[in-house]
């Protein structure tokens, strides 16, 4: 089976920055889409940012500027790299991705998240 496993959350004082990595592992043929999805307490789950197998990426308005999505393909890991956080940065971060298995079949992954603080 596929697993993807986020890391790299953690508290932080707003101003400052954080890198989260998520690494997909198990039988994977290929990884089209990877995605950041975020949120918070009573809200609902948002994406971020995401990125094509080729390298296109795209933005959610409120993150523009200071976040910047990239991938490793040789590693099967996809980086969030958050620059300039503020408080309503605070959410679990999950990766999603849009993987080709053994057999040529589709396959939709999630991480477990992981906890991002950001203090004023």
């Amino acid at each position: 089976q596929v697993q993807l496993v986020e890391s790299g959350g953690g508290l932080v004082q707003a101003g400052g920055s954080l890198r989260l990595s998520c690494a997909a592992s198990g039988s994977i043929f290929s990884i089209n889409a990877m995605d950041w999805y975020r949120q918070a307490p009573g809200k609902q789950r948002d994406l971020v940012a995401g990125i094509t197998s080729g390298g296109s990426t795209a933005y959610a308005d409120s993150v523009k500027g200071r976040f910047t999505i990239s991938r490793d393909n040789a590693k099967n890991t996809v980086y969030l790299q958050m620059n300039s956080l503020k408080p309503e940065d605070t959410a679990v971060y999950y990766c999603n991705a849009d993987l080709i298995v053994p057999g040529s079949r589709t396959y939709n992954a999630w991480g477990q998240g992981t906890q991002v603080t950001v203090s004023s």
